[in-house]
Order: C-alpha cells, then sequence, then structure tokens
C-alpha cells in the first residue's frame, strides 16, 4: 500500500490577514481578489499600513495538505522557507497537523515568504506576496521516495512564478507517472492563468497532469472565453479529470463525456474566502484516493470549502473528520 494518499507541493508562506475597507485597497493599488506579487520593500510598506492581523501558516498546497491530514488522510509536503521565526511558525503548523514535511531549510536568507492579506467586509481576500525563501524550491528538493509512495501528487498553478520550480514539478511528475501514480494542479488563480496559460495547457495536453482544480473565473481565463460550458468541453478533453468550483453555486466535476453537479452546503456567514478552493480540492483528494465517487468526492471538497469560509484564516479550526461524519460522508 502506498505510504501516503496525497503529495502536495507549493509556495511555504505566512499569512498575516487583516480586515479592511474597499477604499483601503484602491488608496494602495491592490488587485481586489487577486494573488499580488510583491518584493520585499512592498512587503515592509503594506505590513506598516495593516491594522491588528492575524497570523496563521497558508500557502495554497500547504492548505490542502491539512486538510487533508483534517479528514484523517496521510499527506505530504514539499515547500522551502527560511531558518526565522515564520519558518518556524510555518514547520511547527504543519507538523502538528500530521503532514510529513522534511524540507531542509536553508539559512536566514531570503527570508520565509508570507502574504498580507486584506479581508473586505464581502469577504473576498486581496494576497499581496513575497515570495522569498520560495524561489529557492528546486528540484535537489524532490524526495523520490515520498512522491513514488503518494497516490496523487498535487502541485499549484503559483509554482509557475519562481523560476527553478518547474524544473522540480516536472521531476516529480516524471517520478509519479513512473510509479503508477497521478498528477494533479489547481490553477490558483486567474492572473496566474494569464501568465502562464501556454504553459498549463501544455501540461493537461501531454499528459503530466492528470487531474486539474479550477474555479469558474480560472477555467474561462484559461480558454479566454465568457461561454462557460464551451470552456468545461474543452478541458473534459484536455485532461483525465477536472473539478471547477462555482462559489454558492457548488462545483462541477467533468471527466470525459461524464458531468457530476455538487450542491453548496449551507453556511451561517461569509467571514474570509481565503483557503476555500485550497480546502476544496483536500476535501475532493481525500475522497478520490479513499475510491469515493466523484459526487462523494465533491461533496467533501464543498463541506471541507463551507468550513473554512466561515472563519479567519486559511485552515479549519474544525475538526473536518468530524464535520464529514456528522455529514454522513464518512
Amino acid at each position: 500500500m502506498p505510504k501516503f494518499d496525497v503529495l502536495t507541493i507549493g509556495n511555504a508562506i505566512v499569512d498575516i490577514l487583516a480586515r479592511c475597507e474597499d477604499s483601503f485597497l484602491e488608496d494602495n493599488a491592490i488587485i481586489k481578489g487577486a494573488m499580488n506579487l510583491i518584493d520585499a520593500e512592498r512587503a515592509e510598506f503594506l505590513y506598516s499600513k495593516m491594522g491588528p492581523a492575524v497570523e496563521a501558516s497558508g500557502g495554497s498546497a500547504g492548505n490542502t495538505a491539512a486538510g487533508i491530514a483534517g479528514f484523517g488522510g496521510k499527506a505530504a509536503y514539499f515547500g522551502k522557507v527560511a531558518e526565522d521565526q515564520l519558518g518556524q511558525i510555518f514547520q511547527h503548523d504543519i507538523r502538528a497537523q500530521g503532514v510529513h514535511y522534511q524540507t531542509k531549510p536553508d539559512g536566514l536568507h531570503p527570508p520565509t515568504a508570507r502574504s498580507m492579506i486584506f479581508v473586505t467586509p464581502d469577504g473576498e481576500r486581496s494576497m499581496n506576496t513575497y515570495l522569498g525563501a520560495c524561489v529557492e524550491l528546486g528540484p535537489e528538493h524532490v524526495e523520490e521516495e515520498v512522491v513514488a509512495e503518494a497516490k496523487v501528487t498535487y502541485f499549484e498553478g503559483y509554482l509557475w512564478d519562481p523560476p527553478r520550480a518547474k524544473d522540480a514539478i516536472r521531476e516529480a511528475a516524471r517520478i509519479a507517472h513512473e510509479n503508477g501514480r497521478e498528477v494533479s494542479m489547481t490553477l490558483s488563480d486567474p492572473f496566474c492563468v494569464g501568465r502562464y496559460r501556454a504553459e498549463f495547457l501544455d501540461l493537461m495536453r501531454s499528459g503530466t497532469v492528470d487531474i486539474v482544480f479550477a474555479n469558474k473565473h480560472e477555467l474561462l481565463s484559461l480558454y479566454e472565453t465568457e461561454d462557460f460550458e464551451l470552456a468545461l468541453g474543452k478541458i473534459a478533453a484536455d485532461c483525465k479529470l477536472a473539478a471547477v468550483t462555482l462559489s454558492e453555486e457548488g462545483a462541477v466535476i467533468v471527466r470525459a463525456s461524464e458531468r457530476v453537479k455538487i450542491d453548496a452546503y449551507a453556511i451561517d456567514e461569509l467571514v474570509d474566502t481565503t483557503g476555500a478552493g485550497d480546502l476544496f480540492a483536500s476535501g475532493f483528494l481525500y475522497g478520490y484516493t479513499q475510491g469515493r465517487s466523484l459526487e462523494d468526492c465533491g461533496k467533501l471538497g464543498c463541506l471541507a470549502a463551507a468550513e473554512v469560509i466561515q472563519q479567519i484564516g486559511p485552515r479549519p479550526l474544525v475538526s473536518l473528520k468530524e464535520a464529514a461524519a456528522e455529514a454522513g460522508l464518512i
């Protein structure tokens, strides 16, 4: 039996979250609802402008790994931090979730990545990310035995921003497929798709990636269309399996000609959408690696997303395993 259900690979980031008004975004030239890449100077400037903040380990794929472990799955993670305070926070948090994480930090420079996340009254999050130590991730950090022992290797599209990470992903995909495993990715962000559209399509069409996660905006950006049905048909043709989230409308899963619509779970209050897509992927992949139906996988994903958007921070404070049991899903 494989040692791990899912290995995730991503930018190891500590999130610094604060509430703000829409006018703050306008005054500081922050693109609402997007992930804005920034340099160290801009990071210091925005941090100085923030109100009271909450620090929480994040990073898209790290959140997904934590979610899988929260369901009771066996998760592993690759991602680079520095030997600084934020790096220690990140390492502690992900290991405390029960995730296998052994990527070695190298010194203090560049420092651990951080993302200043401004949450507006509508719950939308606008991320301003300084990648720092993330850019150091390369093929030498791919632990071959972990990839070989994971049913699915999952990575975030954001990894196409730091240059050497692409080589790490291609190496991991090679090892995974040589061992009969599958590879999955999330498109991450419409602006990320815009930067790397041709490369993302090639990853899918070449068979490097088997399973794709996207939200509606990312999917439409990928195929440069406003026709959602057209885009769904295209992604069904380009990869083995795709899961597309639709916010309060739930999600749709496509595999060849098969199409499964999943309703969203009712929530009491939308607090913060940070981590919604990451946690959807965690629920889906947990179900998928347990051999569950596509409908059950989608329900587990929607349940995890519903839990995380009712709190501040990208990793659920409740037990996903207990929530799934209460919902009759496990």
